[in-house]
């Protein structure tokens, strides 16, 4: 048995077009870039992570649909990525029937869960896994947030972005409520974000008021846009990017945490260790 994830963190939304995907796999990207073994879980039916990272759903034969209905385990449908530490379990259009098929199933909530469940139980190792949602919060988001320990949002500093936080707020305490206490909110990622918009700035000041949000900050760009067309994240695109350096940034904000945690527990051990 191998030791479970350091985080398990869905990628949730409900708005589209705010960078979400963008976000799950430049992030999972630049955490594999820093030799951390990473896994990128598209759980949504549009397969945009999944042809970001060059895999378009026309050459996908086994998604991760055929995890949650039960037709195969998660390592029968894992692709490696051109970044030897980045590894995908791609979606297909398919993901749209799992919704009505699971949908009168005692444990349908429970499907991704247990899925990453007998994958670590099998062997899997991975430091860190990204589940890249759909833009709703429906059962396929509810699969991503029962199986996760905290969820990120990316955020367009827009007029209706606060009134959709609040919302996804809501939904995320009802799932801590009943079946997952553990989860929670990993932090807010600023999106598509111009300092020379008011209304963004504003929106910046408010959300920072009352939530965790990263420092790092993602900026509108242009490389950014085109690097999915390509098949790349963007720091196989264009590593010079402005894109490209706010994501790594991101990604070194992301896992400090973790990196301190596991610094302290070896002073800790090796305190204990040196004792007579």
């Amino acid at each position: 048995m191998s030791a479970a994830p350091r985080s398990i963190v869905a990628v949730v939304n409900q708005k589209g077009g705010v960078g979400k995907t963008t976000t799950a796999v430049n992030l999972a990207a630049s955490l594999a870039a820093a030799e951390v073994s990473t896994l990128l879980i598209d759980l949504d039916p549009q397969g945009n992570a999944s042809s970001g990272l060059g895999f378009p759903q026309r050459e996908v034969s086994r998604s991760i649909y055929e995890c949650l209905i039960g037709e195969a385990r998660l390592d029968d449908v894992l692709v490696q990525t051109a970044l030897p530490k980045l590894t995908l379990a791609p979606a297909t259009r398919d993901l749209v029937a799992a919704e009505i098929e699971l949908v009168d199933a005692e444990d349908r909530a429970e499907r991704l869960k247990r899925v990453l469940a007998d994958a670590i139980e099998r062997g899997a190792a991975f430091e860190h896994v990204i589940i890249d949602c759909p833009p709703s919060l429906g059962l396929l988001t509810l699969n991503a947030l029962v199986a996760a320990r905290r969820v990120l949002v990316p955020l367009q500093c827009e007029y209706y972005a606060l009134e959709g936080l609040t919302y996804l707020m809501d939904t995320i305490d009802r799932v801590k409520r009943g079946p997952n206490p553990e989860l929670d909110l990993e932090g807010l990622v600023l999106t598509m974000f111009d300092p020379r918009n008011n209304l963004a700035r504003q929106v910046a000041e408010e959300v920072r008021k009352h939530f965790r949000v990263y420092e790092s900050v993602i900026p509108r760009n242009v490389r950014l846009s085109e690097a999915p067309s390509h098949g790349k994240p963007i720091l196989l695109y264009d590593a010079r990017s402005k894109g490209c350096e706010a994501y790594l940034a991101l990604a070194s904000e992301f896992v400090k945490p973790y990196r301190d945690e596991e610094r302290a527990k070896k002073r800790a051990a090796q305190g204990k260790g040196g004792r007579p």
